[in-house]
Formats: structure tokens, sequence, C-alpha cells
């Protein structure tokens, strides 16, 4: 299993990037709470960051966020990233699956899942949406939450189309 650490550290820069620059844009409190956590750190005062080119900062933040010491960062990233980009490919995953969901927020997950229903729940997912975007979900899915189906995790392994670095 991925941790959200390890998700940034195989993400394409391109991805990783889109993550922070989406964040940056539509969540200041998100943003400026990863950026303190960065400089942290570093050791250096958040307001050393912030004077750096956009650019330049984004791939310090992303270098460090790819670091073990920084996982509840990213972690809060990646959750932000998700349920407001992302709150379709979300709930289209609960739908497929038949799983009772609030805007794809789940407060109880079965403790397995059909392997057939995972299946096709994943196949709905990789049919509409980036491959890489698909892989970072179910990744930090699988992740985050008690449940950690192993018929998911057997699918992130062994499936290239979910391989982070192999977007599709």
């Amino acid at each position: 299993m991925l941790t959200s650490h390890e998700l940034f550290g195989f993400m394409s820069p391109t991805l990783a990037n889109d993550i922070l620059g989406f964040t940056f844009e539509t969540d200041k409190p998100a943003y400026k709470a990863t950026l303190a956590a960065v400089a942290q750190a570093k050791h250096v005062r958040p307001v050393f960051l912030e004077r750096q080119p956009r650019e330049a900062r984004h791939t310090a933040m992303l270098a460090a966020l790819a670091k073990p010491n920084l996982e509840p960062a990213a972690g809060a990233l990646l959750r932000v990233w998700l349920v407001k980009k992302h709150v379709a490919m979300l709930v289209d995953f609960m739908n497929a699956l038949g799983i009772p969901h609030e805007n794809g927020a789940v407060d109880d997950l079965p403790k397995t899942m059909d392997d057939e229903k995972l299946k096709t729940a994943v196949e709905v997912l990789l049919g509409k949406y980036p491959h890489e975007a698909v892989a970072v979900y179910l990744n930090a899915f699988n992740e985050m939450n008690a449940a950690g189906w192993a018929n998911l995790q057997t699918m992130l392994e062994s499936d290239p189309r979910l391989q982070l670095g192999n977007a599709a």
C-alpha cells in the first residue's frame, strides 16, 4: 500500500503540480497549512518559501511532501484535491460499488468488497478519468480507509493502468 508521501514521490511532476496549484487557487487555508508544514520540516520560516517564485516554491514543497516526515501534510493535501476537484470520481466509484454515500464520502465501508463489483467500479473510473488520477485516488482510498480491501490492493499492484508513472 502506498502512503500519501509515497504517492507524491511516484506520481508525475505534472499531476503533483496540478494538486498543489489547484489547492493554491481554491483552498488558501489548506495551501498555507501545507506551506507551513514544509517550512517547519525545512527549518525555515513560511515567509522564506512564500517569497520564492511559485514554480520554485512548488518544486521545493513537492520534494518535501514525498518524505515520510510530511505524511500528514501530504495526506491532507490529497484529501483536499480529491474531495474538491474529483468529487465526481468519488461519487462514481461509490455508486458503482453500491455503497451509500454523501457526495462520495462514506462513514462505514464494508470490510470486504466483491471482486466483480470492484473490477466493474474500477473500469468505470478508468473509462471516465485520467488513469494517473484514478491510481492516486484508489491508492489513497485503500490506504486512508480502515477497510483496506486486499482485492483492491492486488489490482493496484497488478493492473498496469493503475501504476503511477504509467499515466495513460
